[in-house]
């Protein structure tokens, strides 16, 4: 199969008090998630158009739909190397609000591996000293078969103003 359409909805929000279905995907091995109430749909990776001068958190374009999408480089945002692309490798399509205004942006992942129902009543918050992603990118973890899934926080991992983009936070 090569893509997947998922309904669009909300973001998701930082007050968790129940239940949520989870988008489970893969960067460098760890395994993160994100709700998928804001997953438009995923797909084969694209190459995307390069903007000049763009930020480095979102260099480029994609097509999606006759839409014209900004690839959103969450790697760079979590501090992460440049990835390869890989037989397993996806585009995940996520709809979000960015400065008041509904949109929709892609970012790559080595994997997308299931929807997965988590009860976000017990998030685990994740120790700043633990943490080698930008604390505030983070909304916490779950376990899932006895891993740790990294619950992303797409309001600042998404934001324009790169509030919690690596390279801001190192060092701080």
């Amino acid at each position: 199969m090569t893509s997947q359409t998922h309904p669009a909805g909300d973001a998701p929000h930082a007050a968790y008090d129940g239940y949520d279905n989870l988008l489970i995907f893969r960067l460098e091995g760890e395994a993160f998630a994100v709700s998928v109430k804001g997953v438009h749909e995923i797909l084969d990776p694209q190459s995307p158009t390069i903007v000049p001068n763009a930020p480095r958190h979102s260099p480029g374009l994609i097509n999606v739909r006759g839409v014209v999408v900004p690839v959103f480089d969450i790697r760079h945002r979590l501090g992460m190397g440049a990835g390869t692309k890989q037989a397993t490798s996806r585009m995940i399509v996520f709809e979000h609000e960015i400065d008041g205004e509904a949109g929709r942006l892609a970012f790559s992942a080595d994997s997308v591996e299931e929807v997965h129902e988590a009860d976000l009543a017990g998030l685990e918050p994740i120790p700043e000293l633990g943490a080698i992603w930008p604390q505030a990118c983070l909304e916490g973890a779950i376990r899932r078969n006895g891993e740790l899934v990294v619950l992303l926080n797409t309001d600042v991992l998404f934001s324009p103003q790169g509030d919690g983009d690596a390279t801001q936070t190192k060092g701080a």
